[in-house]
């Protein structure tokens, strides 16, 4: 496996970056914040661009195509049969090359859609989440057949509205559970862990409600001196609505319905983390000034970012620049949230969140809530015990320590769909994300050691497959 290792090193440094280098400049933006997306053409450019690297690779029988439904994002179809003599078995493998927009400025000589190697991180938008995973899956097998290994039959998919939520996964898989057929193992490399160190594996992933809360109270804005006082201030009733949802002093999410009991195994899991690892949080954010983490230590902190509701004040509109800022009691405010919510809450509460905002309001200012559709949670079952051996093994290959499981703070919906697609599969959520990496936010990157020892983790787990 060692040769494996050093040939997958090779082929991510000699071919993968330069592809993700391609791919980095085309601004092909999720559809939630790209309108005109198919009228831009970028994720046309982006799918081409994949597909035709596809085609220049050596993997026996592999096939590849894109289906297109009309007014979803069209998604890309790579199938490659097992190896012969191999028997029954099927993976399902998941990517996305959708991304989130840039609005953070990078640092300086970092541009998110001209991607660069600086060191052992190419830094650009999308390179870790999640623009490496197809060509990463597909360089596996290409080194797989090469070296003369078994592997079971693989079907990648790899879409382009994850970035939004992913609402046109299910009308493409429910046209394509025909060809995909059984599958025994689907593996998700979309997410990563707490260090570089070893293969993260994802046990569970919380929810997401996202909504923008609308505070109306003049029809145009008054001067200040003669409003102020008579007429209730749109920030002051948007934040006392936000306080039914979360205590100002200690972050606490209240209502009970967002609430969950945390199972022992996740709570014994946070507790081995933070023991093994030294509180594995406190290093991780950039905190300004004298600023502290929230949580009393370190398995209250991973349980908070992986088990609790939180909530975070994400956008807000009609408030000019403090530049510009004049004596004015302004007509409106508009807030946006996001909602994390445990694993195990149902995220169709988006209905009871918003009657809890519009109902008494203050002043009886007119209020609007618009809610983007929720993504639900999910729960890992628990790894068949040839998965966990070959989780373990993989890992000490790929990065010389065993593998480790970890619950995941953010949201991958697509998680839940795949789960109630395929509920006797076996589910791997992992991937090369870890401390810097900084999806969604300034100086994205993907480390190269990472992407290396991923691939060769799944190299061992996709040979290591029973047939």
């Amino acid at each position: 496996m060692s040769t494996l290792r050093n040939s997958l090193e090779s082929v991510v440094r000699a071919d993968l970056v330069p592809l993700l280098v391609d791919y980095g400049a085309i601004p092909c933006l999720s559809p939630a914040f790209d309108h005109s997306w198919s009228e831009s053409g970028h994720i046309e450019r982006a799918l081409a661009l994949y597909q035709d690297w596809v085609a220049t690779r050596s993997v026996p029988g592999m096939t590849s195509h894109i289906q297109r439904i009309d007014g979803r994002t069209p998604l890309l179809v790579v199938e490659v049969p097992s190896t012969p003599g191999r028997g029954d078995g099927s993976v399902l493998l998941y990517g996305h090359l959708d991304k989130q927009p840039a609005n953070d400025p990078w640092s300086s000589g970092l541009d998110p859609f001209q991607s660069q190697l600086v060191g052992e991180n190419l830094f650009g938008r999308g390179m870790v989440d999640d623009g490496y995973a197809a060509p990463l899956v597909i360089s596996v097998l290409e080194e797989l057949s090469q070296q003369h290994m078994d592997y079971p039959r693989c079907v990648l998919v790899v879409e382009a509205s994850e970035e939004s939520g992913s609402p046109d996964l299910d009308a493409h898989l429910e046209q394509l559970l025909p060809t995909i057929g059984e599958v025994d193992m689907v593996v998700c490399l979309d997410s990563g862990g707490l260090d570089f160190q070893r293969l993260w594996v994802t046990s569970s992933l919380r929810g997401n409600l996202v909504m923008a809360i609308t505070v109306r109270v003049l029809e145009h804005g008054v001067h200040s001196g003669e409003a102020g006082g008579v007429v209730p201030s749109s920030f002051r009733i948007l934040r006392e609505l936000l306080s039914r949802v979360e205590d100002p002093r200690t972050g606490e999410v209240l209502p009970e319905f967002l609430q969950a009991e945390i199972p022992a195994f996740h709570r014994d899991q946070a507790a081995r983390l933070s023991q093994e690892l030294g509180d594995p949080l406190l290093a991780l954010f950039p905190l300004a000034g004298s600023t502290r983490l929230m949580g009393i230590e370190g398995a209250d902190r991973i349980l908070n970012q992986t088990w609790r509701p939180s909530l975070a004040f994400i956008g807000i509109d009609g408030v000019p620049p403090v530049a510009d800022g004049g004596n004015v009691l302004r007509p409106f405010t508009t807030g946006k949230i996001s909602l994390r919510l445990p694993p195990t809450v149902d995220a169709a509460l988006a209905q009871r969140l918003v009657e809890l905002l519009t109902t008494d309001v203050p002043c009886g200012a007119d209020v609007e809530v618009e809610a983007e559709s929720p993504a639900q949670g999910w729960v890992s079952k628990e790894p068949s015990p040839w998965l966990a051996k070959a989780l373990h093994e993989g890992s000490m290959m790929g990065f010389g320590a065993p593998a480790a499981f970890c619950g995941e703070g953010g949201s991958i919906p697509f998680m839940a769909t795949l789960g109630k697609c395929f509920p006797t599969a076996d589910f791997v959520a992992t991937g090369a994300l870890g401390p810097g990496s900084n999806a969604h936010g300034p100086d994205e990157s993907l480390y190269l050691p990472a992407a290396i020892g991923v691939a060769t983790s799944l190299a061992h787990l996709l040979t290591s497959m029973p047939s």
